[in-house]
C-alpha cells in the first residue's frame, strides 16, 4: 500500500502506537538525522511528522498503517 503526502498514518514505537502525517515519499536513499535510509521504488521510505510532538522521523512503508 503506497501512501501520499498528507495521509494520516500510525506506527509502533517503544512507547506505543504513534500517529502522524506523511510529509514526503522517497524512492532513493535518504539522509536524515545523520542516518542513511535505503529506499527504492519497490521499498520506499516516508518522512512522517508525529501528531503529538511534531517530531519528524523516517519509516519504511511496511512499518506504517493508514488511519
Amino acid at each position: 500500500m503506497a501512501f501520499s503526502k498528507g495521509d494520516e498514518v500510525s506506527w509502533n514505537t517503544p512507547q506505543g502506537t504513534t500517529h502522524g502525517t506523511v510529509k514526503s515519499r522517497h524512492t532513493e536513499d535518504l539522509e536524515f538525522a545523520g542516518q542513511t535510509f535505503r529506499a527504492s521504488s519497490d521499498d520506499p521510505v516516508y518522512l512522517v511528522e508525529s501528531e503529538k510532538s511534531g517530531a519528524e522521523a523516517v519509516h519504511h512503508e511496511k512499518a506504517l498503517s493508514k488511519r
